[in-house]
This record gives C-alpha cells, sequence and structure tokens, in this order.
C-alpha cells in the first residue's frame, strides 16, 4: 500500500517514518523545499529520540521518501494523512487555513478513491469541512465524481517519546462513516494486533473529540496538583507525598500529578482554548476546562513571584535558567513554561545565563540579549539565584558544591523540584520548590 503525509513537523514526520517502519511505501510531503532538502540529506530538523535512526533506515530501504510535490504524492497514494499545523487565532479558536490549503490541494488531483485522513488535531465538524472543499475542488478542476471518503484518526503522540507511543500505542482511535475507510485503516495498523493494542472504532465526530478531550483531561490533572501545592506552601505539606498518594488511587493514577511552573507544548495550551472556544459555538460552556487555563496562567505568575520572594527586585540581578524546552527530551520551546518566565524575568529587568542540553537554539529565538553557556556550571557564574524550570535527567545529579562556589549568592529556585529541599539547606543553599 501507497500513503502520504501532507505536513513535515513533529507529527508528520514520526507518523511517516513510522508507517515506514511497517512496511508500507510513505511519501512525506511539504511545500518547505528547504526542509525536504534537508531531510533527503538524511538531516532531522527536530530533537525526537530514535527517529532519525528510523528515517535513516527506511529511506535507505525505499519505503520512504520526500518531496514537495503533492500532486505526485495524492496520486500515487491510497491513503493521505492531513498532519500540518492547526495553530491558535488570537481569540484562542483554531486556525484551519493550512488544513483548508491541503484540503484544496487533494480535491484538484483526485483521480481515483482516497481516504483522507485527519491527523492535525482539528475541532469538532472539521472534517466535514475536509470534505466540502475537497468536492468544491475537485469540481472546479473537472474531477466531480471521483470517491473520496474523509476520516479522523487523532495523534497521540508524546514529544520526548513519539517513537514509542506510535509503536507500542495505549489504542488507535479511528472514526470514519465509510466501512471502507475502516477496513484500510485498520489494515495500515495491523502490525500493531500482534501486541493486541486496542481499537476504538467510532464516527468522525466522535474521534475528534477524543483527542480534546483527553489532551484537557490531562491538563486538568497538571493545573489541580499545581493548585493543590500552592495549598501544600500554605499549610506546611508536601505535594509530592499528596501526589503520591492520590496516584496509587486506581481511579486517579500517577501520571499528571508532578507540580511545576504549568503546562506547555504545542498542544495542551492550544487545545484547551480551542476546546472551550469550539463548544461554545454549539452552545456549550466548558467551565471545568476554563479553569484550568485560568489555574495555569496563575501557576505561571506564581513562579515569578518566588524568584521575587528570593531575591526581592529582580533589576540588574543575574539569573542562571537551567531548562528552556517545555519538557525534556524535545528541543520543543512552544508555548514553554520556561520561555514565558525568562521572558517576564527579562522584563523585570533581570540578566540571564541559561542553558538546556537540545533547545537553545530555538531558545535563542525568543530570548535576545540572554547569555547561551555551556553547561550548568557555566551557567551559574556569578548568579544571584539558579533557577531549574525544565527537568532533564542531567540536572538530577550536579555537583552541588560546584554550583554553590560558582554562584555569586547560593540560592536556588527549583521549578520541577528536582533536588531535595533538606539536602540543600544543609549544604547552605537558600532554597525553594513548588508545593514543598
Amino acid at each position: 500500500m501507497n500513503i502520504s503525509v501532507i505536513g513535515t513537523g513533529y507529527v508528520g514526520l514520526v507518523t511517516g517514518a513510522c508507517f515506514a517502519e511497517f512496511g508500507i511505501h510513505v511519501t512525506c510531503v511539504d511545500k518547505d523545499a528547504a526542509k525536504i532538502a534537508r531531510l533527503e540529506a538524511g538531516e532531522i530538523p527536530i530533537f525526537e529520540p530514535g527517529l532519525e535512526e528510523i528515517v535513516r533506515r527506511n529511506v535507505q530501504a525505499g519505503l520512504l521518501s520526500f518531496t514537495t510535490d503533492a500532486q505526485r504524492a495524492v496520486q500515487h497514494s491510497l491513503v493521505i494523512f492531513i498532519a500540518v499545523p492547526t495553530p491558535p487565532s488570537p481569540d484562542g479558536s483554531t486556525d484551519l487555513s493550512y488544513v483548508d490549503e491541503v484540503a484544496r490541494t487533494i480535491g484538484s488531483h483526485l483521480d481515483g478513491y482516497k481516504v483522507v485522513v485527519t491527523k492535525s488535531t482539528v475541532p469538532v465538524k472539521t472534517a466535514e469541512r475536509v470534505r466540502r472543499i475537497i468536492d468544491e475542488s475537485a469540481r472546479a478542476a473537472g474531477r466531480e465524481g471521483v470517491l473520496c471518503s474523509v476520516a479522523s484518526n487523532p495523534e497521540f503522540l508524546r514529544e520526548g517519546s513519539a517513537v514509542e507511543d506510535f509503536l507500542r500505542p495505549d489504542r488507535v482511535v479511528i472514526g470514519a462513516e465509510d466501512p471502507q475507510a475502516i477496513a484500510i485503516l485498520r489494515d495500515l495498523y495491523k502490525p500493531l494486533n500482534l501486541i493486541e493494542v486496542p481499537f476504538v472504532i467510532t464516527n468522525v465526530a466522535t474521534a475528534e473529540l477524543i483527542k480534546y478531550a483527553s489532551n484537557a483531561f490531562l491538563a486538568t490533572k497538571i493545573s489541580f496538583i499545581n493548585e493543590v501545592s500552592a495549598l501544600c506552601e500554605a499549610v506546611g505539606a508536601d505535594v509530592h507525598d499528596v501526589s503520591r498518594a492520590m496516584g496509587l488511587d486506581g481511579r486517579i493514577g500517577r501520571k499528571f500529578l508532578h507540580p511545576g511552573p504549568g503546562y506547555g507544548g504545542s498542544c495542551f495550551p492550544k487545545d484547551t482554548l480551542s476546546l472551550v472556544q469550539f463548544s461554545r459555538e454549539f452552545g456549550v460552556e466548558q467551565r471545568i476546562v476554563s479553569a484550568t487555563v485560568a489555574a495555569n496562567d496563575a501557576q505561571r505568575a506564581r513562579m515569578i513571584a518566588k524568584v521575587e520572594e528570593m531575591l526581592g527586585s529582580l533589576s540588574g540581578k543575574t539569573l542562571g535558567v537551567l531548562g528552556l524546552s517545555f519538557k525534556p527530551n524535545t528541543d520543543d520551546v512552544r508555548e514553554s513554561p520556561a520561555i514565558w518566565i525568562s521572558q517576564e524575568l527579562k522584563r523585570r529587568g533581570a540578566h540571564l545565563r541559561c542553558f538546556d542540553p537540545q533547545a537553545m537554539d530555538n531558545a535563542a529565538r525568543e530570548l535576545e540579549g540572554a547569555v547561551f553557556c555551556e553547561d550548568p556550571y557555566d551557567t551559574a557564574k556569578g548568579c544571584d539565584a539558579l533557577l531549574f524550570l525544565t527537568e532533564w535527567n542531567q540536572f538530577r545529579k550536579l555537583d552541588l558544591a560546584l554550583l554553590k562556589e560558582r554562584l555569586r549568592q547560593p540560592v536556588i529556585v527549583d521549578m520541577r523540584n528536582i533536588c531535595e529541599p533538606d539536602e540543600m539547606r544543609r549544604m547552605g543553599f537558600r532554597y525553594t520548590g513548588v508545593g514543598r
């Protein structure tokens, strides 16, 4: 079977490479000629563990190719995945202009039956919109009457473990009205039958909503434990013990109960806002999700207050920032709490020295004037405080005595609870964490 994936960002590139790993012939399409040239040269434009090896292996095997020629890709594929960005508009709604553009391209080049699949996260009823645009473009191109199914197959890929999530998913969701489309998509994922991955076969609107409901619920868990962490600080409780005890309850689960500076990344911020916005179009208020968004904003502001509590006025202070990506094992800084906090610290007059194992090139575009350092110890030189903003594993075993020696003041603001408070205080640090 030949398939194409239009869009070579995190979702599109991982999807294409992993389908090729299943033995399927995949063409990845992007209108960015420079990006396609880099991919053809073997250069992966994102940091994602395991992805480079899978791309290299399947390109060599002739199963994976890259092109800017959307017409050829569409006409040589039975299944076409739409995996383009769906960024937020200023009002929080989803900008579907990239999806619309792809739908017009597909419609104008239809030459036989195709299954068009939205892999991008899109509001409910977007598949109907895609169907309408394809039909209009097909008529305009003189291809009226060519059969086409439109389905939804949302992704549940976590950056930093996206390859593993695709090859060993918790579930595969397929939303379609056409039995033929369902059969074709199930066949694509057939290798997952060997590991007994559950399939959820449903209608398109349900599949579209599953993604939003899942992300909103996880974001709510994060905001919930962050609000509990503030109460822990007020009453002298330890949020780690609270979250561990909660997580041991099988009805709750331990994941996404780690306090910190708030959620970020390319999904949770935009998906929660989008869910609130498009729900209103159907006359429904998402009050819990709206509160989740507000709580996340408040948590970020609370982190700024922590720094000011330790140092007073930030004007003229030099701060060391460890971690810039929105989570470890990625170079993605989109909606990163670390970037937002760093920008706010700069706005209040602080000078920044920064280090991240992977994200400094991307962060440099967001933090003009910051100094980017070689390692954590270089970062600490002459700083009035050191801030942990992303929980990279390499930050968990630092030489604390050397850090203290490099700092101007022995102040640690640990927004990821990487360090143990008692140990830090024994070593003479002025230390604050989150909820401890």
